[in-house]
């Protein structure tokens, strides 16, 4: 069965002709001209790895407190309504650099081998055009070496929480082999790495510091990303905070053991906290006891494994607080819901302490911004590549169209000229948005022309509160099956009320949803009397590929 990959744009283009008539952002020479009327701000776009909205307190304060991205929200915009639109991580690092879906800028997945077509245009080349100097520092992840940036320095792959290897710029540029810059992975694999001693969390917060301060062009506007390992699996906090939460129970979430009811695919997955979440690669329960397939990926093996690339400083750090913990599980053995509801809090504690540095090293990068003055001109982004579960449905990672993965936490911190709003207090937007604004937005503050073939939307007159005509639906599709986690093909259409999502490939099922009475996705409406125009109407905004 065929998957549709092209949108049908006509219904939403019909509300972008209004936004033409936006007015550009003048261009200077020098960003160091603050008497200027207008300015080509800086922008800083800091992104995490699966940081799920649940923990980040301005949107959700159950579990923990972010102060400083809660800063940005309280000086700034926060959205409450932010989407991916592929939830994979290499895919939605794509999407962010061409402002296009999956099927059009050409990366859908993590496994199929190919790597980021870096000769493609994409926002950091076009700011280049537009008098910017561009920089990447931190995950990359899209194979190949990066394009159109002036400054880069990436972690290979997935990189390690600690003592983590890059590889920059002047690596490559010293890498004299004759390959081309997308030879993907092999390539990287080539390049000589330089390791850095310490926790990756503070190590790409330094290098971005250092960049500020160092390897910049002080006379030019400048857009640089930092993009954090953090919070991804396997959730390896910094050794400062090893102690933290180890005294706080959480409750599991009103549908952790979810039956999957009238949902199939959501019953085939594999990455249920409870049966998929693994004792010593997730939890850290080393031991000859417990049995783990990852035991020898993680924590044992090569130097380069997770636990053997420790100094002997972390490592006993590391065993002071895990070897206790570890000697009580084993002891006491847990087992069906016990061993699930176990699991889930060692999850939950070992998370919250890796967003713990993820939040003070943004509250460090801001501080660095306001020491040199920076702030007065500068545009600060907060958001992750995706959503992530915390026990909802019984899961952790991402993938599906369900509203834990889909959405995306997005804050933006406006400096003084920026504000429109009297009061200057913080706004919430609760527009539909996704990442594939990101790009246009960029160009937009730039005041930079927006290339037509790109698919999202310029955020910029949601953020000067001008009155404009926006979208009312979001085009989602998911591609790496078979793959890690099980997670069927789909693709769907969101709109404030509703989700359709059509699950294809090895199975043909449809699922819809009213959000307003069904927020947490439990019951699958689809085929029940009376939904049937709305289906219709969702269906319509997708045509097959071959029609």
């Amino acid at each position: 069965m065929q998957s549709p990959d092209i949108l049908l744009f006509q219904m939403m283009n019909k509300f972008l002709s209004c936004l033409a008539a936006v007015t550009p952002i003048a261009v200077v020479t020098s960003c160091g001209d603050k008497t200027a009327e207008h300015q080509q701000p800086n922008i800083v776009f800091i992104m995490s790895d699966d940081h799920s909205y649940q923990t980040i307190s301005c949107y959700d304060n159950r579990y923990t407190h972010t102060p400083n991205i809660d800063r940005l929200a309280a000086e700034g915009v926060k959205f409450t309504n932010s989407f991916v639109c592929n939830s994979i991580s290499g895919p939605s690092r794509a999407t962010l650099l061409t402002g296009k879906f999956s099927h059009s800028n050409g990366y859908k997945d993590n496994i199929s081998g190919v790597s980021f077509d870096g000769s493609q245009q994409t926002v950091q080349k076009l700011l280049q055009s537009a008098g910017y100097q561009t920089a990447i520092i931190g995950k990359w992840h899209l194979g190949g070496i990066p394009t159109g940036f002036d400054y880069w320095n990436i972690l290979p792959d997935q990189g390690h929480y600690y003592n983590p290897d890059f590889i920059s710029r002047s690596c490559y540029t010293n890498y004299d082999a004759g390959s081309s810059i997308n030879d993907g992975d092999s390539l990287l694999d080539k390049i000589d790495t330089v390791r850095i001693q310490g926790y990756v969390t503070n190590i790409i917060t330094d290098l971005s510091i250092d960049y500020l301060r160092n390897k910049r062009d002080k006379n030019k506007p400048f857009c640089v990303f930092v993009h954090h390992k953090a919070a991804h699996r396997n959730w390896m906090p910094d050794t400062a905070y090893l102690e933290m939460f180890e005294d706080v129970d959480f409750d599991v979430p009103d549908n952790f053991y979810d039956t999957y009811e009238g949902r199939m695919a959501a019953a085939k997955q594999t990455m249920s906290i409870a049966n998929d979440m693994t004792l010593i690669y997730d939890l850290k329960m080393l031991h000859d006891s417990v049995d783990d397939w990852r035991h020898s990926w993680g924590y044992s093996g090569d130097e380069n494994s997770i636990y053997r690339r420790m100094t002997d400083a972390q490592r006993n750090a590391f065993d002071k607080v895990y070897q206790p913990i570890i000697d009580n599980f084993v002891a006491s053995k847990p087992k069906g819901n016990d061993l699930a509801e176990w699991k889930f809090n060692r999850y939950m504690r070992d998370y919250l302490k890796v967003i713990k540095s993820l939040d003070d090293n943004i509250g460090r990068l801001m501080q660095e911004l306001e020491a040199e003055g920076l702030l007065e001109n500068t545009i600060v982004i907060y958001t992750s590549d995706q959503g992530f579960y915390m026990g909802e449905h019984g899961w952790f990672d991402k993938r599906f169209m369900y509203e834990e993965s889909m959405r995306m936490p997005l804050v933006m911190r406006l400096y003084d000229g920026f504000i429109t709003t009297k009061s200057g207090k913080s706004r919430t937007i609760d527009k539909l948005v996704q990442n594939i604004d990101f790009a246009p937005t960029f160009l937009d503050l730039a005041g930079a022309d927006i290339p037509a073939d790109m698919d999202g939307l310029s955020l910029v007159p949601l953020l000067k509160e001008k009155k404009t005509e926006w979208r009312e639906w979001l085009y989602y599709h998911y591609y790496e099956y078979p793959a890690e986690h099980s997670v069927c093909r789909h693709y769907g259409i969101r709109t404030d009320q509703y989700k359709l999502i059509h699950f294809y490939n090895d199975i043909d099922e449809w699922e819809l949803y009213d959000l307003y009475k069904d927020p947490h996705e439990m019951n699958n409406i689809y085929g029940e009397d009376g939904t049937e125009l709305i289906v219709e109407q969702l269906k319509s905004y997708i045509i097959n590929e071959n029609q």
